[in-house]
């Protein structure tokens, strides 16, 4: 059994909270590079812990080749083949009615669903073949996310985010956007506020969300938090139903002591949701706390697609595939 909460300590309760709601409703996952020995061994657990059905993209020869070396009964898991006809038609003509009017022709859409494993995969949710999607593990996130989006969209008022989940010191903290806008106006932070506390939600979390900027409700004043300042505003101009405020710094966010210097504070207690001004501040932050030991770091989790899609880091080990896959079955 690979349990999210065997690995990150931290995190055990909110984990394991996933872990048994997926049991307690199984999902199909569909794994994009299904070629992979990782990715079949992270299939593999996916299925034999009771949390659904795994369906690998691949060849059947490789995939089976591939199941044989991990000691796994060859029929144990389905197998896509992106390159056969009979299982990619309704797929190419969906596509090709998506992109006909974009400059795209025929085989164009052909070309992309039996060459392209994450837009066949992203085809099989789209069908409704399959509940969940993880990729990643052979490609860069730019790249993976750019496939699975030539066939899905964000829900209407929603966009694509990134988003770590970090565990640290007895706490959980999420982190946006870590991977998409990279530098996002006072319309897109405010509405990645808003999706990032709607997921605090579903990860059992009220959310307390902090603005963040290198200054502190102004002091000392910088260009750079105007951005941040309109976000605020427009987060109050729309009553969101969670708590925030911003523009402040990491240490007053995270800090009970620091933060009681602010008694205006709209925000009652520490912040629990960080959103970042721009990725590059997201990712120097997130890889500072991983390569320090500072605390367990999960993501970046996708989020704001109209279905359920996880990235996992290029060359993912078998437990962060596996740890995507279960996030991936929870966030249908």
């Amino acid at each position: 059994q690979y349990e999210l909460s065997a690995r990150l300590d931290p995190s055990a309760g909110l984990l394991q909270m996933v872990t048994n709601a997926v049991r307690a409703e199984p999902k199909r996952v569909v794994f994009a590079e299904g070629e992979e020995d990782s990715v079949i061994r992270a299939a593999a657990a996916f299925q034999n812990s009771g949390l659904g059905k795994s369906i690998l993209v691949g060849r059947v020869d490789v995939v089976k080749a591939g199941m044989k070396r991990a000691g796994l009964d060859e029929s144990l898991l389905a197998i896509r083949v992106p390159h056969s006809a009979e299982e990619a038609a309704p797929y190419i003509e969906a596509l090709y009615k998506r992109i006909q009017r974009r400059g795209a022709l025929y085989r164009d859409a052909v070309r992309m669903v039996t060459n392209d494993r994450n837009v066949y995969a992203a085809s099989m949710l789209k069908a409704g073949d399959a509940d969940a999607m993880v990729t990643g593990v052979t490609r860069n996130y730019a790249d993976a996310l750019a496939g699975v989006r030539q066939v899905l969209d964000p829900p209407a008022g929603k966009r694509p985010m990134g988003m770590q989940v970090i565990f640290a010191k007895g706490r959980v903290v999420l982190i946006a956007d870590t991977s998409v806008t990279e530098m996002p106006t006072s319309e897109q932070l405010a509405d990645i506020a808003v999706q990032a506390a709607a997921a605090a939600r579903r990860f059992g979390l009220t959310p307390r969300v902090a603005m963040l900027a290198s200054t502190s409700f102004g002091f000392p004043r910088s260009e750079r938090s105007e951005r941040i300042i309109e976000a605020v505003q427009i987060l109050e101009a729309r009553g969101v139903d969670f708590e925030y405020d911003g523009e402040m710094a990491v240490d007053v966010a995270l800090d009970r002591e620091k933060l009681a210097l602010y008694p205006f504070a709209r925000i009652t207690d520490t912040a629990n949701v960080l959103i970042m001004p721009a990725i590059h501040s997201a990712s120097i932050s997130t890889k500072l706390l991983q390569q320090m030991g500072s605390g367990s770091v999960m993501g970046p989790l996708l989020v704001g697609l109209e279905k359920s899609v996880q990235i996992a880091p290029l060359g993912a080990k078998m437990s962060e595939i596996y740890n995507a896959a279960v996030i991936a079955a929870y966030d249908t």
